[in-house]
């Protein structure tokens, strides 16, 4: 990674690349245990693995979860109805946080904002998968 990035930088990175893993963990555990579908969990674990960067150790040094102002959860975070609502706010929160991730790297690195457009459609294709 680039170390022009400021600390802030940084954080978000940090924040968002955890999003993303945490997303696509959500619903690969569902689709493995659940509902015991290899194929589908096996393509979600690819991709989380695929969400990888080189300087994972600059990114803990500048983590301040401690300090995070949207620490809390929100009420519509707490409310789930269903195993379909959970896979559609986890997808929800990864495409975003995959989106994140590619418009930062634009910045600073052409591969990795390519890396994660890429997740992004990917996510965009698996969540039409599970959920059809």
């Amino acid at each position: 990674m680039n170390n022009q990035l400021s600390p802030e930088l940084y954080r978000v990175i940090d924040a968002n690349l955890n999003r993303l893993k945490e997303g696509i963990r959500v619903v690969e555990d569902i689709m493995r245990y659940k509902n015991n579908n290899k194929e589908l969990s096996q393509r979600l674990k690819l991709l989380r693995h695929k969400a990888n960067i080189e300087d994972s150790i600059e990114l803990l040094k500048h983590r301040d979860s401690v300090n995070d102002v949207l620490r809390e959860s929100i009420k519509s975070e707490m409310n789930r109805s269903d195993l379909s609502s959970i896979i559609i706010a986890n997808f929800k929160r990864a495409q975003e946080s995959a989106r994140v991730l590619e418009e930062l790297y634009k910045l600073y690195s052409a591969e990795y904002s390519e890396n994660f457009k890429y997740i992004r459609y990917e996510l965009y294709t698996l969540e039409k998968d599970v959920l059809s």
